[in-house]
């Protein structure tokens, strides 16, 4: 790392997966937010290998993803200080960064992991930057980045939690085909000009048709009936809060949108809080905006979360079925604060907290 005027010291950084949908948000959020990026590495599979996507002005070609990338020196070619990274952004699936994140922390690097391999890992600790980073530490090299449906969630209720103490939250989600990659979206362009066209469609993707549909499936479904889009909610959301003993039941579905989750959410407090106190405490809220005006149909919308860092959250209303019960409505774009933003966030309280390098 060097120094510069812009931060005390600009860091070596990697983006493995940068040709995939969230790999690209990921190089496009280091460039819109000006992380201290001394030098840029992009690397993806073989078939990648050799494409080139634009970094402050610059084309920057993808290297392949191998067992050496990682290496300050190898038997293929010795790497310069430039080429030897200090922090990681995975993005490439779970398989890859079982293999690879290991490889890359053992030579000191900072693993920020967008997949599911790491999340519940004890010794991994599982980030959402407003919540918990105190978790963060020189010694512990691979971080979990959450599931998208999960940090939106967490980003609002965490601060109600601290307030009134949630005993129980049921969540109900609509998840944008995007978190399913670019091929999924594929899918549903392809599907709706299909079915424009009178012609039958075939689900590659999907297990059904999402055109003009809802799935009310995402991953696999587990042997008690929920799939692991539901679970993962469940299991994250104790583990970011710190509390074991929230109650927690999750339904996801996919839903034809093409960028942007939406939640349905009721929680149950030991004391009670009004809308209006929920509101008041949303609105200081970092990285939240509450959109709550019913009187001119205002309440938040995938369409317009697109692109914005932001995570909206609006329909607070009394739950009249318990004392103390609130219902909303939270909406993200699960390519951003979901997946992309949330791992360039970790990586600038990384160094806000001065952890690379110490």
């Amino acid at each position: 790392m060097r120094k510069s005027s812009l931060s005390p010291f600009l860091y070596n950084v990697g983006v493995v997966g940068a040709t995939g949908l969230v790999g690209r948000e990921m190089v496009r959020m280091l460039e819109k937010r000006n992380f201290p990026v001394a030098n840029l590495r992009l690397l993806a599979s073989e078939r990648s290998r050799g494409e080139k996507l634009e970094f402050k002005g610059k084309k920057i070609v993808v290297e392949e993803l191998k067992p050496s990338s990682f290496k300050v020196s190898s038997p293929e070619k010795k790497q310069s200080l430039s080429a030897r990274l200090d922090i990681a952004l995975f993005s490439a699936g779970a398989s890859i960064s079982r293999e690879y994140a290991p490889l890359a922390a053992q030579e000191g690097i900072f693993v920020i992991d967008n997949s599911s391999a790491w999340r519940m890992d004890p010794g991994v600790p599982l980030v959402v930057p407003e919540i918990n980073s105190h978790t963060l530490s020189k010694d512990k090299k691979i971080i979990a980045n959450p599931n998208c449906s999960t940090i939106q969630m967490v980003v609002v209720l965490a601060p109600l939690h601290r307030e009134a103490r949630i005993k129980r939250i049921v969540v109900s989600t609509y998840q944008a085909v995007s978190g399913a990659g670019q091929k999924a979206v594929v899918e549903l362009e392809e599907q709706v000009k299909a079915i424009a066209s009178g012609k039958k469609v075939k689900p590659i993707v999907f297990p059904h048709q999402i055109a003009y549909n809802c799935i009310p499936q995402i991953d696999v479904f587990l042997e008690d009936g929920y799939t692991k889009e539901e679970m993962k909610m469940v299991n994250e959301t104790r583990k970011i809060m710190e509390d074991e003993s929230l109650a927690i039941t999750a339904t996801c579905v996919r839903v034809p949108v093409f960028r942007g989750h939406s939640e349905s959410v009721n929680i149950e407090t030991e004391r009670k809080i009004t809308p209006q106190q929920a509101r008041e405490i949303l609105e200081k809220t970092e990285g939240v905006v509450v959109v709550d005006d019913i009187s001119k149909l205002k309440y938040p919308l995938p369409i317009n979360s697109a692109d914005s860092e932001k995570t909206f959250v609006g329909r607070i209303r009394e739950d009249q079925s318990i004392p103390n019960g609130l219902n909303m409505w939270i909406v993200s774009d699960n390519l951003l604060k979901g997946a992309a933003l949330n791992a360039v966030q970790i990586g600038e309280e990384l160094i806000k907290r001065r952890i690379p390098g110490s």
